[in-house]
């Protein structure tokens, strides 16, 4: 078929010829037209009638004769309707078709008649089959028809089965049950498609938005059959839906008339149209009469059959003329006869780039032209391509897939849709798989369970069982390849490592006190030891006081200074003699000495006792975790565990118990067998570990949680860690990497991939695992799982190893104690300065003037005093202790001293000029002398 470019065409004028056929004999001006039309087509005879007035008006000299004939579909075949019969036999020239039903039956009677047969459109098929050609250019395999009544559906039904290539869903109106029924198709269609007129495109996308159905603007194709898209009101509001809109050259073209033209208000297309067919028909009978065709009992006469052959050659040349004309569009694959429409294609520009994410869509504009079903756009422009579009499945685990929160925990959701905000490494991964793979999704959780559990029915739920009955293209979500699973679903290759089963518990807290190291020992402990230092100090004492060998009673065999032991030197000893510094001096007598060799040998096993217990002490405190793998887990009752109920892990020990439990039944039918093979296997004890069997049976006993979070909440309540969460290894390292309470025990068990599932037999399967190993290739999943399982943030916390040494909280007591003894030293400092300074204040002093100044006497209150006789006199007092002080105090011209009882000055005295020492006559004495002095500062 030709492409034509109708903003090229100019369109000539052609005027109407007014037709005056002059009869001759044998010939007749006498023109039957037999005009078939549907049930649903009532306005045909009056939209026929109207047209034929307009022809009839340029045609003279003929007579025309009109027959209308509704067309019955269930019965068949055409030639034996009473309407057509009746036609018949008044006799027709043409049959001409308006239905948009299959013409084979029509077609077949005007063959069987030798009646020239014409198949004209003036149904909504036309519109339909430009807009489709438009959904194919842009890539579409499937979309949904929204027609404005019963009767465009159908005649778009009858199209679609005949004559389309996409896959199509037809509804006739839009009300409150079309749109939910629009909402649950599955898959999710492509495009939307509207064909209306402007004010009931208003409607039907009102409708639409109200009910939720445009979400996606950009996969709505508008196509309006008026010319007054004026008065459309939503194309402000989303300028990303396509529109297909008359041209204003259509006018032009079907009214046969050059570019510009003025087009009459109100202008229909189909009636241009059918005025045109019949136009051409007239004057092909003006050019070349055909003969009036009549039959009784609806049976052809067979001497007509020449006249019959020559009509015929007739219609194949006049619809090769129809073909030729602008203002005809004629299928190959239908012949039917159509009018040229010339839609103008108004989108967004694909040729404008906005600077920022946040700038404003550009506005819709007109990229090119629709005609006879080809597609012309303007320089640089494209269309935007199809995105296919898939219904994904998910279902929260964290950190798989899980719906964004506020700080309250409240679901965040979309503001534009609703629908909740997800994130997460699936999330992430579906993103990426999206771009690469070109297409668009919608994330659903399944309506009933989570991952899928097949109940005593064999029915699924959670997301295998919505991939069963077809509710999602394909689920993405931390899925486990099972073979029950494998039995309904496909799955693509693996995303990601293999994960299993691990075991997840609470790190024990330490008990935070300063004074731990006092705890070593108990409180009695500590008392008999204060009691012993105690008892040693007392007994010290009084083997000192009464032993007749002792430094004290001794003193001719210990002339030299030595040690008392006082009551207060005792405790000294004895203190001091607990520590490595040592006690000092020891006791003289014997008595003494082998007291302190057995407190000695006491201090030192009680310090080799506390060091020892210390370490140990310290040692069991860093024990994190008290079990290390799932045997010994299972051998001990302290320690509670469970798992998420009804989850992938709660299945294995379910498995695993059934399976110890039919191994049992087969090690026991073997043994009591009567036959003499099994005497081999004949053992006192059951052979295998009931290990699962008593694993599931604590499970159940602990209440499984309903979700994970639950499971870690329990774990991490448990400050003396004797609770243990069994879960799925990738989500226990995942909580693990966010939280320094928690660590896992064991190793991983129970090994499995995740992996995307698809419908069996689904065409996504190969495609997902070709674009999956893409992606393993530019290590995407490696970034993804630093992403999600960073352990950066464990670098905040406390370091818990064995390595770190004993910690300030486990000793911090001894530093205390040293700062208390430090504050009691100055404090007993200041007790001892303020003691002093009292004492000292309570003493007499006299003040001795030198002799050096005697001479010069000094003046106070007018007396004069004598200096050297007052320094003489202080002197004598000194030595004369009954000596009133009062005497020198009031002495002011001469001193008297008290000679009440006078003494000799003793010889260890010097005074004079000469200094002699006293100290060889007495040796507590060292020496008292006064010196005489020139000058004394």
């Amino acid at each position: 078929m030709l492409a034509f470019n109708l903003f090229a065409i100019l369109v000539l004028f052609q005027p109407v010829i007014s037709i005056d056929v002059t009869q001759e004999e044998g010939q007749s001006n006498l023109f039957g037209i037999a005009i078939v039309h549907e049930k649903t087509q009532p306005h045909i005879p009056t939209m026929v009638g109207n047209v034929m007035k307009k022809v009839m008006a340029n045609a003279n000299g003929i007579s025309i004769k009109e027959y209308y004939i509704q067309y019955d579909h269930e019965f068949a075949p055409f030639g034996e309707d009473e309407q057509f019969c009746a036609a018949m036999f008044e006799g027709v020239s043409v049959l001409l078709d308006t239905t948009w039903i299959d013409s084979r039956y029509l077609a077949s009677a005007a063959e069987e008649f030798g009646i020239p047969y014409f198949h004209i459109d003036l149904s909504v098929q036309t519109y339909v089959k430009l807009l489709e050609s438009f959904l194919l250019a842009r890539g579409g395999n499937d979309v949904v028809y929204i027609l404005p009544n019963y009767q465009d559906a159908d005649a778009t039904i009858y199209l679609l089965i005949t004559d389309s290539y996409l896959r199509a869903i037809v509804f006739g109106e839009l009300d409150g049950d079309t749109v939910d029924r629009i909402k649950d198709l599955r898959p999710y269609p492509s495009f939307y498609a509207v064909i209306a007129g402007t004010m009931e495109m208003n409607t039907i996308l009102q409708k639409a938005i109200d009910g939720g159905l445009v979400r996606k603007p950009e996969k709505w194709n508008l196509l309006f059959t008026d010319l007054q898209t004026d008065k459309y009101t939503l194309g402000d509001d989303f300028p990303q839906m396509n529109r297909l809109v008359l041209d204003s050259n259509t006018c032009c073209i079907l009214l046969q008339q050059r570019f510009p033209c003025i087009c009459p208000d109100p202008f229909d297309p189909m009636d241009a149209h059918l005025q045109n067919v019949l136009e051409r028909i007239v004057q092909w009978f003006i050019k070349d009469p055909i003969p009036l065709v009549r039959a009784s009992n609806c049976t052809p006469e067979s001497q007509q059959q020449e006249l019959l052959e020559h009509a015929i050659a007739a219609q194949t040349k006049l619809m090769n003329e129809i073909a030729a004309m602008a203002e005809f569009w004629i299928t190959p694959e239908s012949g039917m006869l159509r009018p040229n429409l010339n839609l103008s294609i108004i989108s967004q520009p694909t040729n404008q780039n906005t600077t920022s994410a946040a700038a404003q869509p550009p506005p819709a504009t007109t990229i090119g032209n629709v005609a006879k079903g080809q597609i012309v756009l303007v320089k640089n422009e494209s269309l935007q391509p199809s995105k296919r579009f898939f219904r994904v499945g998910t279902t929260e685990s964290i950190p798989w897939a899980y719906r964004k929160r506020d700080p309250n925990g409240n679901i965040l959701r979309n503001s534009t849709t609703g629908e909740p905000i997800w994130e997460g490494y699936c999330i992430d991964f579906l993103h990426q798989l999206s771009v690469v793979m070109n297409f668009d999704y919608d994330l659903v959780s399944p309506r009933n369970g989570t991952f899928g559990l097949r109940d005593a029915d064999g029915k699924w739920d959670g997301l295998v069982g919505d991939l069963v009955v077809g509710e999602i293209d394909f689920a993405i979500a931390s899925l486990k390849m099972t073979a029950e699973r494998e039995e309904v679903v496909d799955f693509v290759a693996p995303y990601f490592e293999q994960t299993g089963i691990l075991i997840a518990m609470r790190k024990p807290v330490r008990e935070t006190s300063l004074f731990k190291f006092m705890t070593v020992l108990r409180l009695e402990v500590w008392l008999s030891i204060l009691l012993a230092i105690v008892a040693t100090a007392v007994m010290l004492w009084l083997l000192d006081k009464f032993s007749p060998y002792s430094a004290k009673n001794n003193k001719d065999a210990y002339p030299y200074e030595c040690r008392k032991f006082t009551l207060k030197e005792s405790f000294w000893f004895a203190l001091t003699s607990f520590t490595p510094q040592g006690g000092g001096e020891a006791p003289k007598a014997l008595s003494g000495r082998t007291l302190v060799a057995a407190y000695w040998l006491f201090v030192v096993l009680m310090l080799a006792t506390f060091t020892a217990n210390l370490a140990a002490f310290l040692t069991v405190e860093r024990m994190q975790t008290p079990v290390q793998s799932l045997e010994q887990l299972s051998r001990q009752s302290r320690i509670k565990y469970t798992v998420v109920k009804d989850s992938d892990t709660h299945d294995y020990f379910r498995n695993m118990k059934n399976a110890e439990d039919v191994l049992y039944q087969m090690w026991r039918n073997l043994t009591l067998s009567s036959g003499n093979d099994q005497a081999q296997y004949r053992v006192w004890d059951y052979p295998i570990k009931e290990q699962y069997i008593n694993i599931l049976s604590a499970i159940e006993s602990a209440s499984p949680v309903a979700t994970a979070a639950e499971g870690f909440r329990r774990v991490n309540e448990r400050l003396d860690a004797d609770f243990a969460f069994i879960h799925d290894s990738a989500e226990i390292r995942y909580e693990i990497s966010r939280n320094c309470n928690f660590t896992e025990v064991g190793e991983v068990f129970a090994e499995q991939p995740y992996g995307i599932a698809v419908q069996q037999g689904s065409h996504l399967q190969d495609e997902l695992s070709y674009f999956i190993l893409e992606l393993q290739k530019e290590r995407y999943f490696e970034s993804l799982t630093a992403k999600f399982w960073n352990n950066s943030a464990r670098s905040q916390c406390p370091n818990t190893d064995d390595s770190e040494g004993i910690t300030l909280e486990s000793l911090g007591g001894v530093f205390i104690a040293t700062l208390v003894g430090l504050a009691l030293a100055m404090i007993t400092l200041l007790g001892e300065v303020i003691y002093y300074r009292r004492k000292e204040t309570s003493r007499n002093f006299i003040k001795v003037a030198p002799f050096g100044n005697a001479d010069k006497p000094m003046a106070r209150d007018g007396k004069r005093i004598a200096l050297k006789q007052k320094s003489i006199a202080a002197v004598k007092h000194l030595l004369d202790l009954d000596t009133p002080a009062k005497a020198l105090r009031g002495a002011t011209t001469t001193v008297k001293i008290n000679t009440k009882k006078e003494k000799p000055i003793p010889k260890e005295i010097t005074i004079g000029n000469k200094f002699v020492s006293a100290a060889e006559k007495q040796q507590k004495l060292s020496y008292i002398a006064i010196m005489p002095r020139n000058a004394i500062h």
